[in-house]
């Protein structure tokens, strides 16, 4: 009955907190469904009469001698069903239990979850949402490609910190690919109840779209932590630390998705592992905390470092403009990826979804946009080798054209 008064609540609202609700009936079922199971195997005594545990769909009747009554509170589910101090009570009578009293659709009440006008706009809402990150996502991939090819054809762009910055983008396109991924394995099918679903193929999706993610955030970390080492190094890069920064941008979230889904298979293997109420959760967001946390220390260090050097009367205007120009889009980056993150991870996960959702989807698809606008398309030396190889491949298409008129006339 309960259930059937919770089926509005649109689904493309992933597993919470619509699923948390059903995953909470499902626990207390199975947990009554054992205590079942374990008295069909010892028997009552001969001569005692009474009526055995039962599962009604919404509570677990212990069992009890005929004549007797037993009473429990509505379920405790947070935000579903409203506080209430009435009882409901079931009678053991001779021809087994009585029906409820009060009945459950009396005795607790549900929160306002809105009328079906309510629930379609709601639902309208989710699908216009999809469409924004899809095109976000899209015009984001399409970008950092754009400037991975740049950084990789031109011989003079060849370096420790593009190539870092080539890293960055590549796990931008991971992050844009595992939603896409993510999409089409949990809602490629309206059939499907992702509730329930608990398949390989969406533990792995979500799995990569973790992994995707942490990769982001600890790129992100290692751009400020090689920001960092230029200005202790004056400009003077080493590239053995390349090695380091590809172990922690990308063997630490693999370190660390790896533990969480060895976590997951022991001790919490239900669903679709997408259920972000649980407290194994906190395997993924610690380590992006810390992340986020050590680059706002690289961050406030960075800017006493630079403010330390414009002021200094011993650097020349043009190594001013160098640190100027390399620490804009880092310095501007470290807060912009992690101060949202570290807001929303402060609440729970039923506060502020529509706002977390519109960060996360509809903001954070054209982050890999504004990354590859940052470190690519508005570099001046990215500029000036496209300007150079524009030039030369003009001059030469202008030579070979004479060349030929040339041979023409002489001919």
């Amino acid at each position: 009955i309960l259930l059937s008064a919770l089926s509005p609540l649109p689904k493309v609202q992933a597993t919470h907190p619509d699923c948390s609700v059903v995953l909470y009936f499902q626990e207390q079922e199975a947990e009554c469904l054992e205590i079942i199971r374990s008295e069909s195997q010892t028997p009552a005594p001969p001569g005692q009469q009474g009526c055995l545990t039962e599962w009604d769909g919404v509570s677990c009747w212990s069992a009890l001698p005929v004549g007797q009554s037993r009473a429990v509170a509505c379920p405790d589910i947070l935000h579903v069903f409203k506080k209430s101090k009435v009882l409901i009570r079931r009678n053991c009578t001779e021809s087994g239990w009585s029906f409820p009293s009060p009945p459950y659709y009396n005795a607790c009440e549900l929160e306002a979850i809105g009328s079906n006008n309510d629930t379609e706009a709601k639902a309208s809402y989710f699908v216009t949402m999809k469409v924004l990150y899809t095109c976000g996502y899209s015009t984001s991939l399409a970008a950092l490609l754009l400037a991975i090819g740049i950084f990789s054809c031109f011989r003079k762009l060849h370096c420790t910190r593009n190539s870092i910055h080539i890293h960055f983008f590549t796990s931008f396109i991971l992050r844009g690919a595992a939603v896409f991924i993510k999409d089409a394995v949990l809602f490629s099918d309206e059939s499907i109840d992702h509730c329930t679903m608990s398949t390989v193929n969406c533990k792995a999706a979500i799995a990569f779209f973790q992994y995707s993610v942490l990769a982001n955030f600890y790129w992100l970390l290692v751009e400020g932590m090689y920001l960092q080492t230029l200005l202790l190094l004056t400009f003077t890069s080493d590239k053995r630390y390349i090695w380091w920064y590809i172990l922690i941008g990308w063997g630490v979230p693999m370190l660390t998705v790896c533990v969480w889904v060895v976590t997951r298979l022991q001790y919490d293997n239900h669903g679709c592992w997408d259920d972000y109420t649980s407290l194994y959760w906190w395997v993924i967001k610690a380590p992006i905390l810390l992340a986020i946390f050590v680059n706002f220390l690289i961050f406030l260090n960075v800017t006493r470092m630079l403010a330390q050097k414009i002021r200094s009367p011993d650097i020349s205007k043009n190594y001013k403009q160098q640190y100027m120009r390399l620490t804009k889009s880092t310095l501007l980056l470290i807060p912009l990826f992690g101060v949202h993150y570290v807001v929303f991870a402060l609440f729970p996960e039923h506060i502020g979804v529509d706002a977390r959702l519109y960060f996360e989807l509809v903001l954070g698809s054209y982050q890999g946009f504004l990354v590859a606008l940052l470190y690519c398309f508005l570099n001046g030396e990215v500029q000036a080798e496209i300007k150079r190889n524009w030039g030369k491949w003009q001059s030469s298409m202008e030579s070979n054209v004479f060349n030929l008129a040339t041979q023409d006339f002489t001919a």
